[in-house]
């Protein structure tokens, strides 16, 4: 769904992995479809599938999927939650078990907010999250929040932390790449000055993103 010039098809390498990860997408995310990680993601992962909507708790195929998988959690900070970086890798597979089914809510955090506070069947799933130690390279948007990660990276990074615990075995050492050139290939347009948006006199130059909300408390968004 990109211009030829921006195709990132050539650098998508799709994983199998065991977890089979639901993209839970919100409308406003799904039009971005040329510069969404949701959408990239799902491309890298070929043990994934993308339902779009706001209010999941009538929506057929996700209560297929919790009735019929008892092994189904969220991706999500909570109070109760199930932190991947915390537990032990015994731990993580007999609460996960080999084969689970994990559900991503793919907005903004104020919109990945309202899917939960809606989804009713969502708020009954536990949740699973991770202490994130490491900087978004999505340098080209503002995050909310210092640690806060898009779609792609989080799952990027929740794969790797089943790797350790034994319940993932994929490779994950190329699973960044579309993102990471989807960034290169925007800086290289911003700092152009043959591109066409450029204009005599304007600002070419990236600014840090690190104007963050000051709560030390959350750890993980998705964007």
């Amino acid at each position: 769904m990109r211009p030829s010039s921006s195709c990132i098809c050539k650098h998508v390498n799709p994983i199998h992995s065991k977890t089979r990860f639901v993209l839970l997408m919100h409308p406003k995310e799904y039009k971005k479809e040329r510069n969404g990680t949701g959408h990239m993601t799902k491309l890298q992962l070929e043990n994934s599938e993308i339902i779009v909507g706001v209010d999941f708790s009538d929506n057929a195929r996700v209560n297929e999927i919790l009735e019929n998988e008892k092994n189904s959690f969220l991706l999500y900070p909570g109070k109760d939650n199930f932190n991947l970086s915390l537990r032990k890798s015994s731990e993580t597979l007999s609460v996960m078990g080999s084969n689970p089914y994990l559900f991503i809510l793919d907005g903004t955090w104020p919109c990945a907010r309202k899917m939960l506070k809606l989804s009713k069947n969502l708020q009954r799933l536990k949740r699973v999250s991770f202490d994130n130690r490491i900087k978004s390279k999505f340098i080209i948007k503002q995050q909310p929040a210092s640690l806060c990660l898009s779609t792609i990276e989080s799952v990027y990074t929740v794969l790797n932390l089943l790797k350790e615990s034994g319940v993932e075995q994929c490779d994950t050492g190329a699973f960044l790449l579309p993102f990471e050139k989807m960034i290169e290939y925007q800086v290289e347009c911003i700092l152009d000055p043959n591109n066409n948006s450029y204009r005599e006199g304007m600002r070419r130059e990236l600014i840090p993103k690190n104007r963050y909300k000051q709560n030390p408390l959350i750890s993980i968004f998705y964007e």
